[in-house]
């Protein structure tokens, strides 16, 4: 089943120039915006947002932690809601990209979005069987018993309308002969799903090994959630982008995507900039997320591209992306950090489902700002201007000597850190550059 979600519009993310006010002015509208607390403000103005107790109970030989910038991207209307987007990540003019992509989808009605519900997938994997086929026959006659055993795991995500719903065996060929592979399926609400999904496969695996014969070994969720699926799509005007000449280059560039797999590669990464910030922001499992997507990427046996582009009657472009989204918010980092529960708050998404939608919304809008800058000015123009910001910053310049630097660079197009740090010395005593 798949739902469509049609939000009315309150608040504004239109916001023209939010990258040229100081950052408190722009932590100000935010506050604003979400209204967030005194207390998630200093939180958010603190370098050291993570304390070491914390740290050190999220995973094992914590020593310290690492801090990444936090932004927010703006312009965002999806299903009529205005969000304001906090992405964390290193790589220059990305939100700037996002943000400029969304202002553009805004024009017509923004980002619309759908779903399917979430269902993650458990694999038990039956091993040295004398007869596959027949072992296959056993489990599915006793699908009841197996999702009473996995339900029992797990009552209250039952009682929330939750848990497996069904069961599905596969025989597979693999290099180490003939292997029973019984999923189940589980419908997880607002978690991820890993904990609740591991701890049914690991007490159904008893029962599977009684009826089937044979051996079960793995135990685990699949991280290939194709069961969970988020779509976004948007009609970008033709004349927000630079006429129908750029709409049939940016035809032009995806088909490549869609036709070669080296190209996908890079394409699906810049799909995947968007979402992965966000992913980190609100403290996901991004890694299951990135596994997944390419997965499903390659389903079809070819790695091919998540997004479509096309051209309408009117001229206009259409893109659409279908991605699976395995995102939760009970549980892990999501709670435990502190930054993730106000990028959390930021966004106002009140569901895992909502969430989902967003970060396929920020996907599709990462990929179209991608494949304009390629097919006009080039990727390179916007991403050097403020990476030179960054060697300036590494060469030793502060303040507003960090724009100085930057600037001359620019304009030699020389970005380079060796320059960087021969400029910081020159400006810094005086000379000529």
């Amino acid at each position: 089943m798949v739902r469509d979600f049609h939000l009315p519009m309150d608040k504004t993310s239109r916001i023209s120039g939010f990258y040229k006010l100081p950052i408190n002015e722009r932590l100000d509208y935010v506050r604003k915006f979400c209204n967030l607390t005194p207390e998630e403000v200093e939180c958010l103005r603190e370098v050291g947002n993570l304390d070491l107790e914390t740290a050190d109970r999220m995973i094992e030989n914590a020593i310290g932690t690492m801090a990444y910038p936090l932004a927010i991207a703006v312009n965002f209307l999806i299903d009529g809601k205005d969000y304001l987007v906090p992405m964390v990540l290193e790589e220059p003019s990305v939100v700037a990209a996002a943000s400029n992509a969304a202002r553009m989808m805004r024009e017509e009605g923004g980002i619309f979005t759908s779903s399917t519900e979430p269902i993650m997938i458990g694999q038990i994997q039956s091993v040295d069987l004398t007869d596959p086929q027949a072992a296959k026959l056993r489990i599915s006659e006793h699908v009841d018993e197996i999702l009473k055993v996995a339900n029992d795991q797990d009552p209250f995500l039952v009682s929330l309308g939750g848990g497996a719903t069904s069961v599905e065996v596969r025989v597979i060929e693999s290099s180490a002969g003939p292997m029973v592979i019984t999923h189940l399926l589980v419908n997880v609400k607002d978690a991820m799903g890993a904990n609740a999904v591991n701890n049914m496969c690991e007490a159904v695996a008893p029962l599977i090994e009684k009826l089937g014969g044979g051996r079960v070994y793995l135990r685990i969720i699949s991280n290939l959630a194709d069961r969970r699926l988020v779509r976004a799509r948007a009609t970008v005007d033709k004349d927000e982008l630079g006429g129908e000449d750029v709409v049939d280059a940016i035809v032009k560039a995806w088909a490549f995507a869609e036709a070669d797999p080296y190209r996908a590669a890079t394409h699906n990464k810049g799909i995947m900039n968007g979402v992965i910030a966000v992913a980190l922001a609100t403290g996901q499992d991004h890694r299951a997320i990135e596994a997944g997507a390419h997965a499903y990427a390659a389903r079809t046996g070819r790695y091919s591209s998540l997004s479509s582009w096309k051209g309408n009657e009117d001229g206009d472009l259409v893109g659409t992306l279908e991605i699976p989204m395995a995102v939760g918010l009970v549980g892990g980092a999501t709670k435990t950090h502190p930054v993730a529960r106000i990028s959390t708050k930021i966004l106002g998404v009140k569901t895992a489902d909502e969430l989902a939608r967003v970060m396929a919304a920020v996907g599709l809008a990462q990929n179209l700002a991608a494949l304009r800058a390629l097919v006009s000015e080039g990727i390179q123009m916007g991403h050097m201007k403020l990476h030179a910001r960054n060697l300036a910053v590494a060469a030793g310049a502060t303040g507003d000597l960090i724009d100085r630097v930057a600037e001359v660079m620019t304009a030699e197009k020389a970005i380079r850190f060796d320059r960087a740090k021969e400029l910081v010395e020159k400006l810094r005593s005086g000379q000529p550059t």
